[in-house]
Order: structure tokens, then C-alpha cells, then sequence
């Protein structure tokens, strides 16, 4: 029964990915924190180190499936990447020596911090006074954000997206464009994150609770959220939804409420 519903939350980390730039992260933490609840505080590294793998085998393919004119945007942005790597290879360290406890409410933190900055700082659901009327190419993001955004996306598992779709929102491109270009920013996050879960220990207590790990990963729970995602990228990419800009901006906003919920509630 729990193998079935994590497919169907695939399902889902499947339609966040293509519409907002999520690999699965704010949807897979949730749920396999409450898949692997028998670990105890454990389950929270757990999670983060599975979502990193569902994020990266998702980002992956649906970076591959986007329209080259698309990813042209992210064109010299290679210190970007770097800065990205590195940050999140010291973010997914930190995560394992880190108490256990800290991440999963660094993570409902962030969260409501985040929500609070889309809603009152303009640029996001509300246009900016200046760049209401502008016609200036959108700005690329500048590689020195690549470091701290790596860093705490990996500490929480959350993949990047949730700062690189504002930031780029607000740098001048339309939801669509900018939710398309956070998956291959996702990948230069997640990649390192999972090499460090694989390196880890894995949790003592796993074998006892029946929670079959390589690392800090459990390879059942990302199987499954990848079995229900990966059909939904293929068909989304290919016929991708016609949303209005503002709706989507909202409907952003909306899925972080909802998963600071969830999360609020399994704590």
C-alpha cells in the first residue's frame, strides 16, 4: 500500500517538476518522511537523501526533453553551476552531521520565509514598479548566488528551485521559462548531495524498521516516486499546459503553503 501511494506522489513530483522547476524535493521530503516514519528523527536525513536522487534523475530528464531555445537562457552561466556544485556538496555535508531534528524545521522555516517574500516583495505575484513597462533582456542570475543557494538547498533538500525560480522571476522571465530553466540548476545540486549520501553510513536503526538503504537513500521510496514521474514529464513536456503567468505565479505560492502544511502537521 505504501509503495502504491508513493507512486502516485510521484505522480505529482512529475507535474511539479515540468510547471514549477520542483525535481521533487518540497514533494518527496513530506512523503517519505511519513513513508519512513519508523526511523524516527532519522527519517528526515533519509528523505532529504532520497529526494536528491528522485531530483536528480527527474531533473535530468526533464532538462533533456526541454526546447534548446529554452536552455539557451542559462548560456555563460557556467561559474553559476561551479558555485552551485560546490555549495551543495558543503550543504549535503553539513546535512549529515547536523542534528537531526534541525532540517526538518530549517526546512518549514525556509518555507514561510520564502512564502512571506513572494507575497510582500513585489516581483513575483505583483510586477515591479520598474520592470512593469521594461523591455530589456532578462538578466541573468549572478554566479556568486550559486554558492549559498547550493549550500541550503542541499541542507534541506529542497533542490534550488524555490530560490532560483524567484530570483529568476524577478530577473525578467515568465514562469514558464524560468520554471523550465531551474531543472538543470536542480541537476548541479542534486548531483553532489546524492554522491555524499551514498558515502554515508546508513542509518542503524533501518534494519531492524524493514527500511532497506544504500547510504543515507531509500532506493524503494525514489523507485516508486520515479515510476509515477517520469511518464508525466514525458507527456507534460510535450504538451505543456497553457497557464497564465499570474495564475502560475500564485499557483507557486500556493504548493509551498501546502507542503509547510504537511510538513507542520507529520512533525
Amino acid at each position: 500500500m505504501v509503495f502504491v501511494m508513493l507512486v502516485g506522489v510521484g505522480l505529482l513530483t512529475g507535474v511539479t517538476t515540468v510547471l514549477f522547476g520542483f525535481g521533487g524535493g518540497f514533494v518527496a521530503v513530506p512523503v517519505v518522511v511519513w513513508a519512513d516514519a519508523v526511523l524516527g528523527a532519522d527519517a528526515m536525513r533519509v528523505a532529504t537523501a532520497t529526494s536528491a536522487l528522485v531530483m536528480v534523475v527527474n531533473a535530468a530528464f526533464a532538462t533533456a526533453v526541454t526546447p534548446r531555445r529554452v536552455l539557451r537562457a542559462l548560456r555563460g552561466s557556467g561559474g553559476l553551476l561551479v558555485l552551485l556544485t560546490a555549495g551543495a556538496s558543503a550543504g549535503a555535508f553539513a546535512a549529515r552531521l547536523a542534528p537531526a531534528g534541525l532540517a526538518r524545521w530549517a526546512f518549514v522555516g525556509y518555507v514561510a520565509l520564502t512564502i512571506v517574500d513572494l507575497l510582500l516583495r513585489p516581483g513575483f505575484v505583483r510586477p515591479h514598479p520598474r520592470t512593469a513597462v521594461a523591455t530589456d533582456a532578462p538578466r541573468p542570475l549572478p554566479a556568486a548566488l550559486g554558492a549559498p543557494i547550493g549550500a541550503v538547498a542541499a541542507f534541506l533538500g529542497v533542490g534550488g528551485s524555490v530560490m532560483t525560480v524567484p530570483a529568476m522571476r524577478r530577473a525578467g522571465h515568465p514562469m514558464r521559462v524560468a520554471t523550465s530553466l531551474a531543472n538543470p540548476l536542480t541537476l548541479a545540486i542534486a548531483l553532489p548531495a546524492t554522491a555524499v549520501s551514498l558515502c554515508v553510513a546508513a542509518v542503524p536503526a533501518a534494519s531492524d524498521a524493514h527500511v532497506h538503504l544504500v547510504g543515507l537513500l531509500d532506493y524503494r521510496a525514489a523507485s516508486a516516486l520515479l515510476l509515477g514521474a517520469l511518464p508525466v514529464i514525458a507527456v507534460l513536456r510535450r504538451r505543456p499546459p497553457r497557464i497564465p503567468d499570474r495564475t502560475h505565479a500564485w499557483a507557486y505560492v500556493g504548493l509551498l503553503a501546502l507542503v509547510s502544511i504537511v510538513m507542520l502537521l507529520l512533525s
